[in-house]
This record gives structure tokens, C-alpha cells and sequence, in this order.
């Protein structure tokens, strides 16, 4: 599909799931996948982060990990083909070798990997992540049939720059999948209301919900327009945030207001 052709109107799914300690991954692989298969039609569809062991399961990590062909991959992306929509698969921890990486896989309409993305910016506070996991050193972006996407992880979202990074090559469309917990609500708002206005670009997150392991996911998950204007936003609790964009909001933002032309420092 040419740009000529991409469709500017995007119906986005996120799905803010609790992940309970006690539950195990193959039971909450299942329950995902059919909540994806009761969807709506949509185009694109995100997880959250680490959902499928549940972040603060820092015991779970090297046990539960997975290569990037593991099952919880396979049967994420025959999901994505049998609805026709793009999954951002939330994150996994994926093992490379003696190596474990969060891991977020994004798969195409019929099923097929088109980008993968590995957490760059490790979080050390209160967390085990910066411990027991290697930061990724790719900077993603991915071309779909409704424009450049780039990929990010929950921790990411305080680094401007990335953001940045990823507009110049093109992005239009920030998803970021997360496991923000409380008390850094106004944090997390804030921040996504930001990365939207200043990069002119749409921020769609998704993050988990409920307790785990002594903490409680603060929700939240929302779709933020380049104006920084909020398109859909739920609370903390478990749901599904249905939210459309129109790519065309992008383009008439960037034309009618020139910040990015008028960049000084950090261009290119």
C-alpha cells in the first residue's frame, strides 16, 4: 500500500489487563487472545508490558523467559492475522542466549513480525530490571499501512530524545506499552501529554492494571492527539481503551505550527 493510499483513520485498541500473581502465563496467553479475537474490528490492537509474567515477577524472569519464536510470539501473531489488525504485542522477556532483554514484538495484519524493539532505558528504581535485564540499543521505527510508528517501553517515556530520534525517521505515531505503577500518576499524564505536543505527533499507550507483588499498576492507558489534546483515556481500572486518530491531525499540526522546522540543535 503506497502513502497515497494508507488509510488516515486508525481505530486502535489497547488493552489495559490485569496481571495477577497467581495466574500463569499460559492461562493469561489464553485469556488475551481471546479478548483480542472478541475486539471490534480495528487496525491496530497494543498489549501492555511484561503482561504475561507480570513486571514486578522478578523471580519469573529467567524461568518464564522466551526466545523471540516462542509460543507466546506464535500464537500473538496467528491472533493478529486471524483478526487483520497490527498487534504491538506488549513485551516479553526474552532470552538470547545467556542474555534477557523486554522484548516488544509488533506484527502486521496477516501475522507477520515487522518490527521488534528491546527496552533501552532500564528502570533501577525499586525495580530488579537494570539487575537481571541488558538495555537494547535500537532506536525503532516501523513502516505500516497508517504511516511510521515508533516503538518504546513505559521507563522510555521520561527520554525525550528517543522520541525525537524516532521523528526524524519519520514517526507519526508514538506507541509506547508500559507497567507504570502508582503513585507517578501525574508523572505519567504529564509525560504523555508532552511527548505528543512537542514531537507533533500521536501518543498511544497501554498499560497494565491492578495489583502485583505488593504494587498497583496505575492504568491510565490513553491516545493523545499532536495538539496534545486527549482522544480517549480510561482509569486505573482493568478495560479496553477504544480510541480513533486521523492521521491528517499529524500533518495539518506540523503544517499550521512550525516547532520541528524550527529546530536548532539535534537535527538529523
Amino acid at each position: 500500500m503506497t502513502e497515497s493510499t494508507a488509510p488516515e483513520v486508525v481505530r486502535v485498541a489497547a488493552l489495559q489487563i490485569e496481571v495477577p500473581d497467581a495466574e500463569g502465563s499460559e492461562a493469561r496467553l489464553a485469556r488475551v487472545t481471546a479478548m483480542i479475537a472478541a475486539l471490534p474490528e480495528v487496525d491496530l490492537i497494543l498489549l501492555p508490558e511484561i503482561w504475561n509474567i507480570g513486571y514486578f515477577n522478578f523471580d519469573r524472569y529467567a524461568s518464564d523467559a522466551e526466545a523471540a519464536t516462542g509460543e507466546t510470539a506464535a500464537s500473538l501473531a496467528a491472533a493478529a492475522a486471524a483478526k487483520g489488525a497490527y498487534l504491538l504485542a506488549g513485551s516479553i522477556v526474552e532470552r538470547d542466549g545467556e542474555d534477557l532483554f523486554n522484548l516488544s514484538m509488533l506484527f502486521d495484519r496477516g501475522g507477520d513480525l515487522v518490527a521488534s524493539y528491546r527496552k533501552i532505558h532500564l528502570f533501577g528504581y525499586g525495580s530488579a530490571e537494570t539487575r537481571l535485564l541488558k538495555p537494547g540499543q535500537e532506536v525503532v521505527t516501523a513502516a505500516t499501512d497508517f504511516g511510521i510508528v515508533g516503538l518504546s517501553t513505559c521507563y522510555d517515556l521520561r527520554f525525550p530524545e528517543l522520541y525525537r530520534r524516532q521523528v526524524d525517521q519519520g514517526a507519526e505515531i508514538f506507541l509506547i506499552v508500559s507497567a507504570w505503577p502508582f503513585p507517578r500518576l501525574h508523572h505519567w499524564i504529564t509525560l504523555n501529554h508532552a511527548r505528543a505536543i512537542e514531537n507533533q505527533a500521536y501518543v498511544i499507550s497501554c498499560n497494565c492494571a491492578g495489583p502485583s507483588q505488593g504494587r498497583h499498576y496505575l492504568g491510565h492507558s490513553m491516545a493523545t492527539d499532536p495538539w496534545g489534546t486527549t482522544v480517549a483515556a480510561t482509569d486505573e481500572r482493568p478495560t479496553v481503551l477504544l480510541a480513533t486518530i486521523d492521521r491528517r491531525v499529524v500533518h495539518d499540526c506540523r503544517a499550521e505550527f512550525p516547532p520541528l522546522h524550527d529546530r536548532v540543535l539535534g537535527r538529523g
